[in-house]
């Protein structure tokens, strides 16, 4: 078994995690805000697309977007940026198919906040940076590492819009998931289990992780409420 695809799947899932969590979190922000029923619920579709899109179909539209015959694609090929069959292109791919997990985690998080707190620090004449940065994102701690939860592990696991926008090339954009296709396709089944074992036992251990994390908080913060 090579090691190049365990390292790929976790570089490229750690830094989608980065900007899923910020971008799904201020969309999640910005979409609450609105004031319009009718805009919110087109936003709610339009970020959830690609959640019930096959991964295939929402990698085809990238290639279409960013392929370089395309107005996107010269633009960032005359300034020197590559974005399709390289490492880049998997990051590309897992930050779009896992956005709608960390958009709806951080929607449905909002959401619960009891609106009272936020008219209370209102009144006192807090800005809403300020009592979005110390009340509404606390309150809100455990649905937001949910969200990133499920979107690291959705990029961890990703495989048919990487397929599609970064190839299969060794140790380049070969993820876990695309070793185990090419491993089971080459009659290689000793090789799909080694892979398989490593993406379970790391899908877990992040999984466990987070969530004492997440308990440990939670229960910190209980305490302080109650003191």
């Amino acid at each position: 078994m090579i090691i190049e695809p365990v390292l790929i799947s976790l570089k490229t899932a750690s830094a989608a995690i980065v900007f899923t969590f910020v971008i799904g979190t201020l969309l999640a922000y910005a979409v609450c805000r609105m004031r319009s029923e009718h805009g919110r619920a087109i936003a709610d579709a339009i970020l959830t697309l690609p959640l019930v899109l096959p991964p295939t179909v929402a990698g085809f539209l990238l290639l279409y977007i960013f392929g370089v015959r395309r107005p996107l694609g010269i633009l960032l090929g005359e300034l020197g940026v590559k974005l399709l069959f390289n490492w880049q292109a998997t990051v590309l791919a897992a930050v779009v198919i896992a956005l709608p997990l960390m958009y709806r985690s951080a929607r449905s998080a909002f959401d619960q906040v009891d609106p009272a707190y936020l008219e209370a620090a209102r009144t006192i004449g807090l800005s809403e940076k300020k009592i979005a940065a110390k009340i509404l994102l606390p309150l809100s701690a455990p649905g937001l590492t949910s969200g990133a939860i499920l979107s690291f592990s959705r990029g961890l696991g990703e495989f048919g819009a990487t397929a599609m926008i970064a190839g299969n090339i060794a140790g380049v954009s070969r993820t876990m998931p695309l070793a185990i296709y090419s491993a089971v396709m080459g009659g290689r089944d000793q090789e799909a289990y080694g892979y398989i074992i490593i993406l379970v036992i790391v899908s877990f251990l992040f999984v466990w992780g987070i969530s004492i994390f997440t308990e440990t908080r939670v229960g910190k913060y209980r305490l302080k409420t109650r003191a």
